[in-house]
């Protein structure tokens, strides 16, 4: 067996974060932006997907050992069952003996792009691992195609771009043209908003795929295009919004569009809000938050609130203090931390 060029004997890590988008979900799929202009403002967090990897030793039972939800003990890659992992070694070719092991600093299917951080911090750790540096764009355009071409998943493009290249941006997507614009927002005013986020678990992991089936079918016959074109003009708004300079009257007009985004998400399907999404929707705003809306694609996952300290600390009184998450935005995309 030849081993990849400059492959490590070490163990590898790859972290790459999570993500909040504030608005334009919806708009980041094929299905709406072949055909209309699409648009996210959003940012990585400070929540990341730990993957690591070690060759195994020559004399191990099997060739591959996986761990996460489950641990799997396999001599082909073909017969690994954990599908990113699975295709990608086959699309690279990539034969060198693994143990790899997925840890989260939170759970799955919460609506924080945990599915697409990991494929792109994977595709960034078999590609360290066979000797290679690629930028940010191929990393996205590499996960991206794993997910949607080769595994067919309902996921637009957007939690990769956030995994990629990490940071506060304003990312377009028109057919095959992408842009991205970092938000150029005052220390102050930076430092304000982050005090300010925090996220509020629903109790509820759902699957993504499923909860989309809905909205991608109603993007397709065209159905929501007022609402997405909507969404868009908030990514517009909000970026000028949190381009000012006074971060009191920045975290009152952000909260104000949170809460008109939110509004229009939610009557994007049936499926993305709950009678519970809405109870804590409205008690969030009841004890004193800006804005708020739930993350990812509903049904549950987190809820995404804007608040000052003093009305955290209410939400952690109410919500229980386990259901309860400080995040900070993100610079840093999915990198090796260590080799």
């Amino acid at each position: 067996m030849v081993e990849p060029l400059g492959v490590t004997k070490m163990l590898t890590v790859a972290k790459s974060p999570l993500r909040v988008s504030f608005f334009g979900g919806g708009t980041d799929y094929p299905e709406y932006f072949m055909e209309h202009p699409g648009a996210v403002l959003g940012t990585a967090i400070n929540k990341y997907i730990y993957t690591v990897a070690l060759p195994m030793v020559g004399f191990a039972e099997t060739r591959y050992r996986i761990t996460y939800r489950v641990v799997e003990a396999v001599d082909r890659v073909e017969d690994i069952r954990h599908n990113v992992i699975r295709e990608y070694l086959r699309l690279t070719e990539f034969n060198l003996p693994l143990n790899i092991a997925i840890i989260s600093d939170i759970p799955g299917n919460t609506g924080l792009g945990s599915s697409s951080s990991f494929t792109v911090g994977f595709v960034r750790l078999i590609e360290h691992l066979r000797g290679r540096t690629v930028t940010k764009f191929d990393l996205l355009k590499t996960a991206i195609h794993v997910e949607r071409d080769l595994l067919k998943e309902n996921v637009g493009i957007q939690d990769q771009t956030h995994a990629a290249f990490g940071g506060l941006n304003y990312y377009k997507f028109y057919r095959s043209d992408f842009t991205m614009q970092p938000v150029r927002m005052t220390t102050v005013c930076r430092e304000a908003l982050d005090r300010c986020l925090c996220l509020i678990f629903t109790g509820v992991q759902r699957s993504a795929t499923e909860i989309l089936v809905e909205q991608i079918n109603n993007t397709k016959k065209k159905k929501l295009n007022r609402d997405l074109e909507h969404l868009v003009a908030l990514c517009r708004q909000g970026l000028t919004v949190l381009e000012g300079q006074d971060p009191d009257s920045m975290l009152r007009d952000f909260g104000r569009l949170l809460r008109e985004g939110w509004e229009t998400k939610r009557a994007l399907s049936a499926t993305i809000s709950t009678p519970l999404i809405d109870e804590i929707y409205n008690a969030g705003m009841r004890i004193g938050a800006y804005g708020g809306k739930l993350c990812g694609a509903g049904g549950g996952g987190f809820f995404l609130f804007v608040a000052p300290e003093s009305v955290q600390e209410e939400l952690k009184r109410t919500f229980k203090s386990p259901n309860f998450v400080k995040i900070n935005m993100e610079d840093d995309g999915a990198h090796i931390i260590m080799r």
